[in-house]
């Protein structure tokens, strides 16, 4: 059991116990929410890799040859349900997920191209500046492999440059993108 402190002035106090937030992941998990379809017509212009098989090239240059510059999908979802410890100056997660992209031909039809799973521990720490509330997440290096890779008869992807444009990703759109969701009105 924590003892909370006593409050000695009006205060918000905020207490979520690992059962709660594991039960929510355990639930969100369970109903199939912690899925994401990524086009290629969703990421930004300035990002610097587009998901085409041009840009693919980079990783699985016989990508690039067997279908010139078609459009992909990524199916992102979790294999597992995370996992969150709360410790007294932070809180730690554990994500079970995996990343299943393919080639968009012309007339719609989704081939396979590879499944990455990507297994990542991430730090938070909560903090509070001037009126708002926000965190600091901090992704801890997690394996990354290719379970079912070259589904087309295809070489594997390095994996070395797959993960270092996750992390690129990760601090690009999904840092701000959890920031928005979680902390997405200043604290009065």
């Amino acid at each position: 059991p924590t003892v909370l402190p006593a409050a000695h002035e009006p205060m918000l106090l905020l207490a979520i116990t690992e059962f709660v937030a594991n039960s929510a992941a355990f639930t969100y998990f369970t109903a199939g929410a912690l899925r994401r379809n990524i086009s290629s017509n969703m990421l930004p212009r300035r990002f610097p890799l587009q998901l085409r098989t041009k840009s693919m090239g980079v990783f699985s240059p016989q990508l690039q040859e067997r279908y010139p510059d078609q459009p992909m999908e990524l199916h992102l979802s979790a294999r597992r349900q995370p996992l969150l410890s709360c410790h007294p100056d932070a809180l730690h997660g554990a994500l079970f997920s995996s990343a299943e992209a393919f080639v968009v031909l012309p007339n719609a039809t989704r081939v396979p191209a590879f499944l990455l799973n990507i297994d990542a521990n991430v730090t938070g720490k909560p903090t509070i500046t001037g009126n708002r509330l926000g965190g600091t997440p901090c992704l801890r290096r997690g394996p990354l492999c290719l379970p079912h890779a070259g589904l087309m008869g295809l070489p594997v992807p390095q994996v070395k440059r797959l993960e270092t444009l996750l992390k690129f990703g990760l601090w690009l759109f999904g840092v701000p993108w959890a920031n928005s969701e979680c902390c997405p009105h200043p604290v009065p």
